[in-house]
């Protein structure tokens, strides 16, 4: 299939998705799910990777996160996570070949209403699944540190998301983040919307605009189109049309383990 496309743009946000090789099922089990989220606690500490919200799913992950510390803060960070979790599973299971895609999808989003939009729909993504029913109960995923801002072990940019949302305190930001989920899983309007991983980029349209004229010929054959509300930047047909969905039943039997601890020793 053809290379997922990324495009640098300084100072904005982006939800990355990245796939297990052929769309294999390479992160099905607790431990190199939590080798994952420990590896991205670590690309936090040594590149200062601003991090949003994150899930982990059997096959593919979603990273929401916000450049302002230079263009090699992201792909140093993704090299490092992604990296170190398919070596240290390579050696354990004594094998050999790609743990990962080639490249990772990376999508600009506006900020406030559409970051809000793209926050829920990662926490979403294993209701989706049909694995669990809340995203609290999927423990791979930043909605619980988002609702309960630990002391230690920091990943989510809290702050961060307060100012980007638009929302002048934390609590009324975490209040609406709640209250969307509820009424999204009430109301049963949580399908898949492929914009949000497979466009170049997502939000208004004077939005969407300006960043087809930034992207200049890197933007030649990209259509702006709407949809839901919103608009997007698609790329041409066939670049990226993989399903990075979690299948059912898929997960394994082993989704209660919580990451509550740094366990840094491990990676020395």
């Amino acid at each position: 299939m053809a290379r997922a496309k990324r495009h640098y743009l300084p100072g904005q946000i982006w939800h990355l998705t990245h796939r297990c090789h052929k769309g294999e099922f390479l992160l099905k089990l607790v431990m190199d799910r939590r080798k994952w989220t420990q590896w991205l606690y670590q690309a936090r500490k040594r590149y200062g990777l601003v991090i949003l919200n994150y899930t982990v799913t059997s096959n593919h992950v979603h990273l929401l996160v916000v450049d302002e510390k230079g263009r090699d803060v992201i792909p140093q960070s993704i090299k490092l996570v992604a990296g170190r979790t398919g070596q240290e599973y390579n050696v354990r299971k004594t094998r050999k070949g790609a743990f990962w895609e080639d490249r990772y999808h990376a999508t600009v989003i506006e900020s406030e209403h559409h970051l809000f939009r793209c926050l829920v729909y990662i926490d979403l993504n294993m209701v989706r699944a049909g694995v669990v029913s809340h995203p609290s109960e999927w423990p791979f995923g930043g909605y619980n540190e988002i609702q309960k801002p630990r002391r230690k072990c920091v990943l989510i940019a809290h702050q961060k998301l307060v100012e980007l949302t638009g929302f002048k305190t934390y609590e009324a930001f975490r209040i609406a983040h709640a209250g969307l989920v509820s009424e999204l899983l009430a109301s049963g309007n949580n399908y898949r919307e492929a914009g949000w991983s497979e466009s170049v980029a997502v939000g208004s349209k004077a939005f969407v605009a300006t960043i087809k004229e930034k992207l200049g010929l890197r933007a030649k054959g990209r259509k702006v189109v709407e949809k839901d509300g919103k608009y997007q930047l698609r790329e041409e047909a066939g670049v990226y049309t993989a399903n990075i969905e979690a299948k059912k039943g898929s997960i394994g039997d082993e989704n209660g383990y919580i990451w509550n601890v740094c366990d840094v020793n491990t990676f020395r």
